[in-house]
Protein backbone atom coordinates (compact mmCIF):
# COMPACT_ATOMS: atom_id res chain seq x y z
CA UNK A 1 0.00 0.00 0.00
CA UNK A 2 1.41 3.69 -1.14
CA UNK A 3 1.80 6.66 1.53
CA UNK A 4 0.22 10.34 1.51
CA UNK A 5 3.44 11.04 0.14
CA UNK A 6 3.14 9.06 -3.24
CA UNK A 7 -0.08 10.32 -3.65
CA UNK A 8 1.26 13.79 -3.45
CA UNK A 9 3.77 13.04 -5.85
CA UNK A 10 1.00 11.37 -8.16
CA UNK A 11 -0.63 14.33 -8.26
CA UNK A 12 2.05 17.06 -8.45
CA UNK A 13 3.10 14.53 -11.87
CA UNK A 14 -0.34 14.98 -13.48
CA UNK A 15 -1.16 18.77 -12.14
CA UNK A 16 -1.68 20.41 -15.50
CA UNK A 17 -2.29 16.72 -17.91
CA UNK A 18 -5.08 15.67 -19.57
CA UNK A 19 -8.57 14.22 -17.11
CA UNK A 20 -7.63 11.07 -18.64
CA UNK A 21 -4.23 11.10 -16.33
CA UNK A 22 -6.63 10.79 -13.23
CA UNK A 23 -6.34 7.02 -13.91
CA UNK A 24 -2.67 6.87 -12.17
CA UNK A 25 -4.21 7.49 -8.55
CA UNK A 26 -6.35 4.41 -9.08
CA UNK A 27 -5.21 2.53 -5.84
CA UNK A 28 -4.54 2.36 -1.92
CA UNK A 29 -3.06 4.69 0.31
CA UNK A 30 -1.91 5.24 4.13
CA UNK A 31 -2.75 8.47 5.04
CA UNK A 32 -1.77 7.42 8.48
CA UNK A 33 -5.09 8.46 10.57
CA UNK A 34 -7.16 6.97 7.31
CA UNK A 35 -6.82 4.93 4.45
CA UNK A 36 -8.04 5.84 0.88
CA UNK A 37 -8.66 3.74 -1.49
CA UNK A 38 -9.84 4.24 -5.21
CA UNK A 39 -11.18 1.53 -7.34
CA UNK A 40 -11.72 3.27 -10.30
CA UNK A 41 -11.87 7.44 -11.73
CA UNK A 42 -14.71 9.06 -13.70
CA UNK A 43 -13.88 9.45 -17.33
CA UNK A 44 -14.37 13.27 -18.24
CA UNK A 45 -15.08 16.49 -15.63
CA UNK A 46 -18.81 16.12 -16.26
CA UNK A 47 -19.22 12.48 -16.14
CA UNK A 48 -20.26 10.96 -12.97
CA UNK A 49 -18.65 11.11 -9.63
CA UNK A 50 -16.06 9.24 -8.73
CA UNK A 51 -16.48 6.88 -5.31
CA UNK A 52 -13.75 6.73 -2.99
CA UNK A 53 -13.71 4.50 0.03
CA UNK A 54 -12.35 6.02 3.17
CA UNK A 55 -11.77 3.64 6.21
CA UNK A 56 -10.72 4.99 9.79
CA UNK A 57 -9.72 2.55 11.80
CA UNK A 58 -11.37 2.11 15.51
CA UNK A 59 -8.43 2.94 17.09
CA UNK A 60 -8.39 6.07 15.32
CA UNK A 61 -12.26 6.59 15.53
CA UNK A 62 -12.52 4.77 19.03
CA UNK A 63 -16.36 4.58 19.24
CA UNK A 64 -17.21 2.80 21.94
CA UNK A 65 -18.34 -0.81 21.30
CA UNK A 66 -21.66 -0.61 23.12
CA UNK A 67 -23.17 2.00 20.09
CA UNK A 68 -22.55 -0.68 17.73
CA UNK A 69 -23.56 -4.10 20.37
CA UNK A 70 -27.14 -4.76 18.49
CA UNK A 71 -27.93 -4.57 14.52
CA UNK A 72 -30.54 -1.67 15.26
CA UNK A 73 -27.70 0.16 17.61
CA UNK A 74 -25.66 -0.24 14.79
CA UNK A 75 -27.88 1.28 12.26
CA UNK A 76 -28.33 4.23 14.34
CA UNK A 77 -25.33 4.70 15.21
CA UNK A 78 -24.11 4.72 11.12
CA UNK A 79 -27.39 6.64 10.42
CA UNK A 80 -26.08 9.66 12.86
CA UNK A 81 -22.21 9.66 11.46
CA UNK A 82 -24.01 9.71 7.76
CA UNK A 83 -25.62 12.68 9.03
CA UNK A 84 -22.95 14.51 10.35
CA UNK A 85 -21.01 13.94 7.47
CA UNK A 86 -23.41 15.15 4.99
CA UNK A 87 -23.85 18.16 7.25
CA UNK A 88 -19.33 19.00 7.12
CA UNK A 89 -20.07 18.32 3.13
CA UNK A 90 -22.39 21.07 3.33
CA UNK A 91 -19.66 22.94 4.94
CA UNK A 92 -17.56 22.85 2.79
CA UNK A 93 -18.74 23.98 -0.27
CA UNK A 94 -16.69 26.57 -2.35
CA UNK A 95 -18.80 29.31 -3.73
CA UNK A 96 -17.71 30.73 -7.52
CA UNK A 97 -17.64 34.46 -8.48
CA UNK A 98 -21.77 34.17 -8.89
CA UNK A 99 -22.51 32.88 -5.57
CA UNK A 100 -23.10 29.59 -6.46
CA UNK A 101 -22.49 26.47 -4.44
CA UNK A 102 -19.37 24.61 -5.87
CA UNK A 103 -19.05 21.08 -3.87
CA UNK A 104 -16.45 18.66 -4.44
CA UNK A 105 -17.37 16.25 -1.86
CA UNK A 106 -20.78 14.93 -2.50
CA UNK A 107 -23.21 13.01 -0.06
CA UNK A 108 -26.82 13.28 0.23
CA UNK A 109 -28.08 13.95 3.88
CA UNK A 110 -31.02 11.09 4.55
CA UNK A 111 -34.23 11.74 5.11
CA UNK A 112 -35.79 12.18 8.72
CA UNK A 113 -36.09 7.88 8.64
CA UNK A 114 -33.17 5.94 9.63
CA UNK A 115 -32.88 3.10 7.66
CA UNK A 116 -29.79 0.90 6.93
CA UNK A 117 -27.98 2.21 4.64
CA UNK A 118 -24.82 1.92 2.41
CA UNK A 119 -23.40 5.04 2.26
CA UNK A 120 -21.12 4.31 6.12
CA UNK A 121 -20.72 1.36 7.80
CA UNK A 122 -19.32 0.17 11.36
CA UNK A 123 -17.74 -2.91 12.47
CA UNK A 124 -15.26 -3.38 15.49
CA UNK A 125 -11.94 -2.94 13.27
CA UNK A 126 -13.66 0.43 11.43
CA UNK A 127 -15.47 3.07 9.87
CA UNK A 128 -16.45 2.61 6.57
CA UNK A 129 -17.75 6.02 4.44
CA UNK A 130 -18.38 5.74 0.95
CA UNK A 131 -18.19 9.41 -0.67
CA UNK A 132 -18.80 10.83 -3.99
CA UNK A 133 -15.87 12.95 -5.60
CA UNK A 134 -15.95 15.49 -8.24
CA UNK A 135 -12.89 15.15 -9.84
CA UNK A 136 -11.49 19.16 -10.26
CA UNK A 137 -10.53 20.39 -13.34
CA UNK A 138 -9.88 23.90 -15.27
CA UNK A 139 -9.68 23.80 -18.95
CA UNK A 140 -10.47 20.40 -19.07
CA UNK A 141 -7.42 19.78 -17.67
CA UNK A 142 -6.36 18.32 -13.65
CA UNK A 143 -6.23 20.95 -11.59
CA UNK A 144 -3.70 19.95 -9.07
CA UNK A 145 -3.61 22.74 -6.54
CA UNK A 146 -7.52 21.67 -6.43
CA UNK A 147 -7.12 17.94 -5.83
CA UNK A 148 -4.39 18.42 -3.01
CA UNK A 149 -7.29 21.20 -1.18
CA UNK A 150 -9.85 17.76 -1.61
CA UNK A 151 -7.61 15.14 -0.05
CA UNK A 152 -5.04 16.89 2.50
CA UNK A 153 -7.54 19.84 3.39
CA UNK A 154 -11.06 18.96 3.04
CA UNK A 155 -11.31 15.27 3.35
CA UNK A 156 -8.76 15.42 6.50
CA UNK A 157 -11.35 17.55 7.92
CA UNK A 158 -14.29 15.96 7.15
CA UNK A 159 -13.01 13.03 9.08
CA UNK A 160 -11.73 14.59 12.17
CA UNK A 161 -15.06 16.57 13.02
CA UNK A 162 -17.17 13.98 11.73
CA UNK A 163 -15.92 10.49 12.23
CA UNK A 164 -13.55 10.89 15.54
CA UNK A 165 -15.81 9.84 18.50
CA UNK A 166 -13.71 12.60 21.16
CA UNK A 167 -14.67 15.42 18.39
CA UNK A 168 -18.56 14.81 18.54
CA UNK A 169 -21.38 15.37 21.46
CA UNK A 170 -20.88 12.12 22.99
CA UNK A 171 -24.30 12.65 24.55
CA UNK A 172 -25.80 12.97 21.30
CA UNK A 173 -25.17 9.74 20.51
CA UNK A 174 -26.02 7.75 23.18
CA UNK A 175 -28.99 9.49 22.87
CA UNK A 176 -29.48 8.88 19.77
CA UNK A 177 -28.51 5.16 19.92
CA UNK A 178 -31.34 4.52 22.88
CA UNK A 179 -33.88 6.35 21.15
CA UNK A 180 -33.97 4.03 18.15
CA UNK A 181 -33.37 1.30 20.68
CA UNK A 182 -36.52 2.26 22.79
CA UNK A 183 -38.55 2.85 19.76
CA UNK A 184 -37.43 -0.69 18.34
CA UNK A 185 -38.58 -2.23 22.08
CA UNK A 186 -42.08 -0.32 21.88
CA UNK A 187 -42.71 -1.83 18.00
CA UNK A 188 -41.71 -5.18 19.68
CA UNK A 189 -43.86 -5.10 22.43
CA UNK A 190 -47.18 -3.79 20.78
CA UNK A 191 -48.12 -7.05 19.38
CA UNK A 192 -48.11 -8.30 22.44
CA UNK A 193 -50.70 -5.74 24.15
CA UNK A 194 -53.14 -6.83 21.34
CA UNK A 195 -51.96 -3.16 19.66
CA UNK A 196 -50.81 -2.35 16.03
CA UNK A 197 -49.60 0.87 16.86
CA UNK A 198 -49.07 3.97 19.31
CA UNK A 199 -49.14 7.74 18.66
CA UNK A 200 -47.25 9.14 21.93
CA UNK A 201 -48.61 12.41 23.50
CA UNK A 202 -47.06 15.32 21.69
CA UNK A 203 -46.66 13.77 18.54
CA UNK A 204 -46.29 16.45 15.81
CA UNK A 205 -46.38 16.72 11.61
CA UNK A 206 -45.78 19.38 9.63
CA UNK A 207 -49.46 20.16 7.79
CA UNK A 208 -49.71 18.88 4.42
CA UNK A 209 -50.99 21.91 2.25
CA UNK A 210 -48.93 24.78 4.73
CA UNK A 211 -45.58 24.32 5.58
CA UNK A 212 -46.16 26.81 8.65
CA UNK A 213 -48.76 24.87 10.15
CA UNK A 214 -47.83 21.64 12.71
CA UNK A 215 -50.49 19.53 13.76
CA UNK A 216 -49.95 18.17 17.67
CA UNK A 217 -51.44 14.92 18.83
CA UNK A 218 -52.48 14.04 22.24
CA UNK A 219 -54.86 11.34 23.80
CA UNK A 220 -58.04 11.97 25.77
CA UNK A 221 -58.08 10.49 29.34
CA UNK A 222 -60.73 7.90 27.19
CA UNK A 223 -58.00 6.09 25.01
CA UNK A 224 -54.91 7.26 26.68
CA UNK A 225 -52.11 3.90 27.11
CA UNK A 226 -49.12 3.55 29.10
CA UNK A 227 -46.35 1.32 27.84
CA UNK A 228 -43.86 0.77 30.35
CA UNK A 229 -40.18 -0.08 28.22
CA UNK A 230 -37.76 -1.58 30.91
CA UNK A 231 -35.00 0.50 30.96
CA UNK A 232 -36.82 3.42 29.41
CA UNK A 233 -39.63 4.44 31.75
CA UNK A 234 -43.42 4.60 29.95
CA UNK A 235 -44.98 5.49 26.85
CA UNK A 236 -48.07 7.52 27.15
CA UNK A 237 -50.25 7.77 24.14
CA UNK A 238 -53.01 7.27 21.94
CA UNK A 239 -53.02 2.88 21.45
CA UNK A 240 -54.57 1.51 18.22
CA UNK A 241 -55.75 -1.76 18.86
CA UNK A 242 -55.87 -5.24 16.68
CA UNK A 243 -59.27 -5.45 14.90
CA UNK A 244 -60.84 -2.64 12.39
CA UNK A 245 -60.00 0.76 13.93
CA UNK A 246 -61.43 3.81 12.38
CA UNK A 247 -60.39 7.35 12.68
CA UNK A 248 -62.67 10.20 12.30
CA UNK A 249 -61.54 13.54 11.82
CA UNK A 250 -61.54 16.66 8.70
CA UNK A 251 -58.70 18.07 7.07
CA UNK A 252 -58.36 20.66 8.84
CA UNK A 253 -58.05 18.82 12.22
CA UNK A 254 -54.87 17.29 11.12
CA UNK A 255 -56.72 13.53 10.05
CA UNK A 256 -54.25 12.68 7.31
CA UNK A 257 -51.51 14.00 8.96
CA UNK A 258 -52.33 11.39 11.64
CA UNK A 259 -52.82 8.73 9.57
CA UNK A 260 -49.51 9.43 7.83
CA UNK A 261 -48.00 9.55 11.12
CA UNK A 262 -49.11 5.65 11.20
CA UNK A 263 -48.14 5.26 8.17
CA UNK A 264 -44.71 6.45 9.06
CA UNK A 265 -44.23 4.43 12.38
CA UNK A 266 -43.29 1.65 10.79
CA UNK A 267 -39.74 3.55 10.15
CA UNK A 268 -37.77 5.14 13.52
CA UNK A 269 -37.33 8.59 13.34
CA UNK A 270 -34.12 11.09 14.22
CA UNK A 271 -34.65 12.70 17.76
CA UNK A 272 -36.73 16.16 17.51
CA UNK A 273 -38.55 14.96 14.18
CA UNK A 274 -41.54 14.73 16.70
CA UNK A 275 -42.49 11.50 15.24
CA UNK A 276 -39.83 9.35 16.76
CA UNK A 277 -41.91 7.61 19.52
CA UNK A 278 -45.03 7.49 17.32
CA UNK A 279 -44.60 4.15 16.77
CA UNK A 280 -46.35 0.91 14.67
CA UNK A 281 -45.83 -2.80 13.69
CA UNK A 282 -43.34 -3.27 10.93
CA UNK A 283 -45.80 -5.27 8.36
CA UNK A 284 -48.54 -2.64 8.06
CA UNK A 285 -48.80 -1.13 4.68
CA UNK A 286 -50.29 1.59 3.32
CA UNK A 287 -53.00 1.09 0.41
CA UNK A 288 -54.23 4.11 -1.80
CA UNK A 289 -55.99 4.07 -5.10
CA UNK A 290 -53.80 4.39 -8.10
CA UNK A 291 -55.41 4.73 -11.52
CA UNK A 292 -53.87 3.97 -14.20
CA UNK A 293 -51.31 1.18 -12.98
CA UNK A 294 -51.19 -2.08 -14.71
CA UNK A 295 -52.77 -5.01 -12.58
CA UNK A 296 -51.11 -8.58 -13.63
CA UNK A 297 -54.21 -11.70 -12.85
CA UNK A 298 -54.83 -10.75 -9.07
CA UNK A 299 -57.42 -12.63 -7.45
CA UNK A 300 -60.02 -9.25 -7.08
CA UNK A 301 -63.07 -11.37 -5.95
CA UNK A 302 -63.46 -10.51 -2.54
CA UNK A 303 -64.35 -6.78 -4.28
CA UNK A 304 -65.05 -7.27 -7.77
CA UNK A 305 -68.18 -9.14 -9.12
CA UNK A 306 -68.21 -11.77 -11.73
CA UNK A 307 -66.66 -14.63 -13.29
CA UNK A 308 -63.43 -12.66 -14.43
CA UNK A 309 -62.47 -11.57 -11.21
CA UNK A 310 -60.79 -14.51 -9.83
CA UNK A 311 -58.25 -13.91 -12.20
CA UNK A 312 -58.08 -10.05 -12.99
CA UNK A 313 -55.84 -8.58 -15.22
CA UNK A 314 -55.50 -4.50 -16.99
CA UNK A 315 -52.71 -2.72 -18.62
CA UNK A 316 -54.66 0.41 -16.92
CA UNK A 317 -56.81 -0.54 -13.74
CA UNK A 318 -59.45 2.51 -12.32
CA UNK A 319 -59.09 3.53 -8.96
CA UNK A 320 -61.30 1.19 -7.51
CA UNK A 321 -59.52 -1.73 -9.32
CA UNK A 322 -56.28 -0.25 -8.45
CA UNK A 323 -56.75 -0.21 -4.78
CA UNK A 324 -58.41 -3.62 -4.61
CA UNK A 325 -55.70 -5.35 -6.51
CA UNK A 326 -53.14 -3.53 -4.12
CA UNK A 327 -54.76 -4.51 -0.81
CA UNK A 328 -54.71 -8.36 -2.41
CA UNK A 329 -50.88 -8.10 -3.34
CA UNK A 330 -50.09 -6.34 0.15
CA UNK A 331 -52.10 -9.74 1.84
CA UNK A 332 -50.32 -11.94 -0.63
CA UNK A 333 -47.05 -10.36 0.40
CA UNK A 334 -47.80 -10.67 4.29
CA UNK A 335 -49.44 -7.48 5.47
CA UNK A 336 -50.67 -7.59 8.84
CA UNK A 337 -52.06 -4.32 8.96
CA UNK A 338 -53.64 -2.15 6.32
CA UNK A 339 -53.97 1.73 6.36
CA UNK A 340 -56.14 3.90 4.71
CA UNK A 341 -57.31 7.21 4.16
CA UNK A 342 -60.13 8.90 2.52
CA UNK A 343 -58.08 11.46 0.68
CA UNK A 344 -56.41 8.57 -1.30
CA UNK A 345 -58.81 6.33 -1.65
CA UNK A 346 -61.43 5.50 -4.72
CA UNK A 347 -64.94 6.85 -4.08
CA UNK A 348 -66.97 4.31 -3.33
CA UNK A 349 -64.14 1.67 -2.06
CA UNK A 350 -64.25 1.93 1.57
CA UNK A 351 -67.75 2.08 1.57
CA UNK A 352 -71.11 2.90 -0.17
CA UNK A 353 -73.73 4.83 0.97
CA UNK A 354 -75.75 1.94 1.69
CA UNK A 355 -79.27 4.24 2.04
CA UNK A 356 -79.25 4.61 -1.80
CA UNK A 357 -78.90 1.11 -2.46
CA UNK A 358 -82.99 0.88 -2.69
CA UNK A 359 -82.80 4.12 -4.86
CA UNK A 360 -79.83 2.61 -7.57
CA UNK A 361 -80.30 -1.31 -7.56
CA UNK A 362 -77.21 -1.95 -9.73
CA UNK A 363 -74.85 0.40 -6.95
CA UNK A 364 -73.43 -2.73 -5.62
CA UNK A 365 -73.21 -5.44 -8.63
CA UNK A 366 -70.02 -4.86 -10.05
CA UNK A 367 -67.98 -3.57 -6.96
CA UNK A 368 -68.10 -4.55 -3.28
CA UNK A 369 -66.75 -1.98 -0.96
CA UNK A 370 -64.33 -2.43 1.92
CA UNK A 371 -67.06 -2.12 3.94
CA UNK A 372 -68.96 -5.29 3.26
CA UNK A 373 -65.78 -7.31 3.46
CA UNK A 374 -63.95 -5.66 6.32
CA UNK A 375 -65.31 -7.85 8.90
CA UNK A 376 -64.63 -11.08 6.97
CA UNK A 377 -60.73 -9.89 5.97
CA UNK A 378 -60.00 -9.35 9.81
CA UNK A 379 -61.78 -12.05 11.77
CA UNK A 380 -60.14 -15.22 9.01
CA UNK A 381 -56.80 -13.64 8.28
CA UNK A 382 -56.10 -11.82 11.64
CA UNK A 383 -55.50 -8.67 9.43
CA UNK A 384 -55.73 -5.50 11.40
CA UNK A 385 -57.55 -2.34 9.12
CA UNK A 386 -56.92 1.47 10.73
CA UNK A 387 -59.02 3.66 8.51
CA UNK A 388 -58.89 7.52 8.71
CA UNK A 389 -62.09 9.44 7.26
CA UNK A 390 -65.01 12.10 7.46
CA UNK A 391 -67.23 11.87 4.50
CA UNK A 392 -66.99 8.08 3.07
CA UNK A 393 -66.58 5.80 6.19
CA UNK A 394 -70.20 6.06 7.67
CA UNK A 395 -70.94 2.51 6.75
CA UNK A 396 -67.47 0.91 8.71
CA UNK A 397 -68.80 2.55 11.88
CA UNK A 398 -70.91 -0.94 12.44
CA UNK A 399 -68.29 -3.41 11.74
CA UNK A 400 -65.75 -1.19 13.02
CA UNK A 401 -64.29 -2.44 16.72
CA UNK A 402 -63.06 0.67 17.58
CA UNK A 403 -64.21 4.61 16.71
CA UNK A 404 -61.67 7.18 17.44
CA UNK A 405 -62.72 11.06 16.86
CA UNK A 406 -59.72 13.84 16.15
CA UNK A 407 -60.72 17.10 17.36
CA UNK A 408 -58.21 20.06 17.99
CA UNK A 409 -55.52 17.46 18.42
CA UNK A 410 -57.42 15.93 20.72
CA UNK A 411 -58.10 11.73 20.05
CA UNK A 412 -60.71 10.12 21.97
CA UNK A 413 -62.85 6.93 21.86
CA UNK A 414 -66.54 7.66 20.80
CA UNK A 415 -67.41 4.22 19.96
CA UNK A 416 -70.37 3.46 21.63
CA UNK A 417 -71.53 7.56 20.67
CA UNK A 418 -70.50 6.57 16.92
CA UNK A 419 -72.85 3.04 16.88
CA UNK A 420 -75.77 4.59 18.63
CA UNK A 421 -76.02 7.18 16.20
CA UNK A 422 -75.20 5.35 13.26
CA UNK A 423 -77.34 2.30 14.57
CA UNK A 424 -78.10 -1.11 12.43
CA UNK A 425 -76.00 -3.53 10.09
CA UNK A 426 -73.86 -3.29 7.21
CA UNK A 427 -75.05 -5.86 4.01
CA UNK A 428 -72.67 -8.84 4.36
CA UNK A 429 -71.16 -9.48 0.86
CA UNK A 430 -71.47 -12.75 -0.83
CA UNK A 431 -69.26 -15.31 1.69
CA UNK A 432 -65.18 -15.99 0.40
CA UNK A 433 -62.58 -17.83 1.16
CA UNK A 434 -60.08 -15.09 2.03
CA UNK A 435 -57.55 -17.29 3.36
CA UNK A 436 -56.84 -19.15 0.24
CA UNK A 437 -57.48 -16.63 -1.93
CA UNK A 438 -54.72 -14.70 0.06
CA UNK A 439 -52.52 -17.56 -0.34
CA UNK A 440 -52.71 -18.36 -4.08
CA UNK A 441 -49.32 -18.49 -5.27
CA UNK A 442 -48.41 -15.82 -8.09
CA UNK A 443 -45.72 -17.47 -10.14
CA UNK A 444 -43.41 -14.99 -11.92
CA UNK A 445 -42.87 -15.67 -15.70
CA UNK A 446 -38.75 -14.79 -15.62
CA UNK A 447 -39.22 -13.57 -19.09
CA UNK A 448 -41.20 -10.72 -18.37
CA UNK A 449 -38.41 -9.19 -15.45
CA UNK A 450 -36.16 -7.77 -18.29
CA UNK A 451 -33.88 -4.89 -17.31
CA UNK A 452 -32.27 -5.00 -20.03
CA UNK A 453 -32.26 -2.40 -23.12
CA UNK A 454 -31.54 -4.14 -26.49
CA UNK A 455 -27.91 -5.49 -26.99
CA UNK A 456 -27.12 -3.67 -23.63
CA UNK A 457 -26.61 -4.53 -19.96
CA UNK A 458 -29.17 -4.51 -17.11
CA UNK A 459 -30.27 -0.53 -17.00
CA UNK A 460 -31.85 0.25 -13.70
CA UNK A 461 -31.98 4.07 -11.72
CA UNK A 462 -34.68 6.12 -9.45
CA UNK A 463 -35.39 9.08 -11.58
CA UNK A 464 -36.98 10.23 -8.43
CA UNK A 465 -38.51 9.18 -5.35
CA UNK A 466 -41.41 8.06 -7.27
CA UNK A 467 -40.12 6.54 -10.36
CA UNK A 468 -37.62 3.63 -11.37
CA UNK A 469 -36.36 3.04 -14.80
CA UNK A 470 -36.01 -0.94 -14.86
CA UNK A 471 -34.53 -1.08 -18.66
CA UNK A 472 -37.10 0.13 -21.35
CA UNK A 473 -39.66 0.68 -19.07
CA UNK A 474 -40.83 2.77 -16.01
CA UNK A 475 -42.18 2.12 -13.08
CA UNK A 476 -44.77 4.29 -11.40
CA UNK A 477 -44.30 4.06 -7.60
CA UNK A 478 -45.99 7.50 -6.76
CA UNK A 479 -48.91 5.51 -4.60
CA UNK A 480 -46.34 4.03 -2.75
CA UNK A 481 -46.28 6.55 0.08
CA UNK A 482 -43.97 4.16 2.52
CA UNK A 483 -40.89 5.18 0.42
CA UNK A 484 -39.21 7.51 2.67
CA UNK A 485 -36.31 8.27 0.53
CA UNK A 486 -34.82 8.04 -3.00
CA UNK A 487 -32.32 5.83 -1.79
CA UNK A 488 -35.21 3.23 -1.10
CA UNK A 489 -36.11 3.67 -4.84
CA UNK A 490 -33.07 3.20 -6.08
CA UNK A 491 -32.16 0.04 -4.34
CA UNK A 492 -35.45 -1.69 -5.07
CA UNK A 493 -34.33 -1.09 -9.42
CA UNK A 494 -31.74 -2.93 -8.40
CA UNK A 495 -33.05 -5.42 -6.21
CA UNK A 496 -35.81 -6.53 -9.36
CA UNK A 497 -32.12 -6.67 -11.25
CA UNK A 498 -30.35 -9.13 -8.51
CA UNK A 499 -34.29 -11.32 -8.40
CA UNK A 500 -33.95 -11.50 -12.15
CA UNK A 501 -30.62 -12.86 -12.16
CA UNK A 502 -29.78 -14.52 -9.23
CA UNK A 503 -33.09 -16.60 -8.28
CA UNK A 504 -35.28 -15.64 -11.79
CA UNK A 505 -34.00 -19.12 -13.76
CA UNK A 506 -37.24 -20.70 -13.50
CA UNK A 507 -40.79 -19.20 -12.80
CA UNK A 508 -41.20 -18.47 -8.78
CA UNK A 509 -43.73 -17.44 -6.77
CA UNK A 510 -44.10 -13.96 -5.97
CA UNK A 511 -43.73 -14.60 -2.28
CA UNK A 512 -40.87 -16.97 -1.91
CA UNK A 513 -39.02 -14.65 -4.22
CA UNK A 514 -39.65 -11.77 -1.51
CA UNK A 515 -38.60 -14.39 1.26
CA UNK A 516 -35.43 -14.93 -0.66
CA UNK A 517 -34.51 -11.33 -1.17
CA UNK A 518 -35.73 -10.63 2.93
CA UNK A 519 -33.03 -13.70 3.42
CA UNK A 520 -30.12 -11.96 1.49
CA UNK A 521 -30.78 -8.48 2.75
CA UNK A 522 -30.81 -9.63 6.31
CA UNK A 523 -27.63 -12.03 5.88
CA UNK A 524 -25.39 -10.44 3.45
CA UNK A 525 -26.66 -6.94 3.18
CA UNK A 526 -27.24 -4.07 0.66
CA UNK A 527 -23.80 -5.40 -0.53
CA UNK A 528 -25.53 -8.46 -2.27
CA UNK A 529 -26.97 -6.30 -5.12
CA UNK A 530 -24.25 -5.32 -6.64
CA UNK A 531 -20.67 -6.04 -7.67
CA UNK A 532 -19.96 -2.28 -7.86
CA UNK A 533 -19.35 -0.65 -4.45
CA UNK A 534 -22.51 2.07 -4.04
CA UNK A 535 -22.69 4.80 -1.31
CA UNK A 536 -26.65 5.48 -2.41
CA UNK A 537 -28.76 2.11 -1.31
CA UNK A 538 -31.46 2.36 1.64
CA UNK A 539 -32.69 -0.81 2.50
CA UNK A 540 -36.86 -0.85 1.54
CA UNK A 541 -39.24 -3.46 3.19
CA UNK A 542 -40.44 -6.31 1.39
CA UNK A 543 -43.93 -4.66 0.69
CA UNK A 544 -42.48 -1.75 -1.37
CA UNK A 545 -40.43 -4.51 -3.33
CA UNK A 546 -43.29 -6.59 -4.34
CA UNK A 547 -45.23 -3.04 -5.17
CA UNK A 548 -42.83 -2.49 -7.54
CA UNK A 549 -43.05 -5.86 -9.38
CA UNK A 550 -46.73 -5.75 -9.63
CA UNK A 551 -46.40 -2.08 -11.54
CA UNK A 552 -43.66 -3.16 -14.32
CA UNK A 553 -45.76 -3.30 -17.20
CA UNK A 554 -43.99 -6.11 -18.72
CA UNK A 555 -45.38 -8.68 -15.43
CA UNK A 556 -46.87 -11.69 -16.77
CA UNK A 557 -47.68 -14.19 -13.82
CA UNK A 558 -48.28 -17.88 -14.29
CA UNK A 559 -50.83 -20.72 -12.66
CA UNK A 560 -48.18 -22.99 -10.02
CA UNK A 561 -46.52 -25.20 -12.78
CA UNK A 562 -47.76 -28.80 -12.80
Amino acid sequence: MRDRKEFQEIVRRIDGGDFAEYAQIVGDYDFTRFILKIADVQAAPDADYTLFLVTVPQHVAGFPAELFSSPIRRTALEDLLIREVASKVEELADFDECGVAVKRLHLAMPAPQILPRSALTVTHDSIELRIKVSLPASSGCIDGGAVSEIFFSQLAELIDSALIYCNLDAAEIHETVSLMEEADQIRQMLPTQGLVSIISDGTCVDSIEDEDEVFVFRADETVKTHLDIPEYGAVTGVAIPAGITLILGTDKQGRQELMQAVSDGIYNHVAGDGRDRCVTVPDAVYIAGSPGRPVQRVDLSPFVAGDAASDYSTEDADEFVSQAASVMEALTAGARVLVMDEADSAPGFLSFDSRLEGLIPELNQEYIPLANRAREIVDSLGVSLVIGGAYAVADLIPVADTVLLLSGGTIKNITRQAREALSGSVKAAPSVDMASIVEKFRWIVPSSIDPSIGIFDARTSAMDIDMICFGRYLVDMGDVFQLVDECQTETIGLIMEYAKYRYLDQPRPLRELLDMIDRDLSTEGLECLTREQRCDMARPRRYEIAAAFNRLCTLRVMNPPE
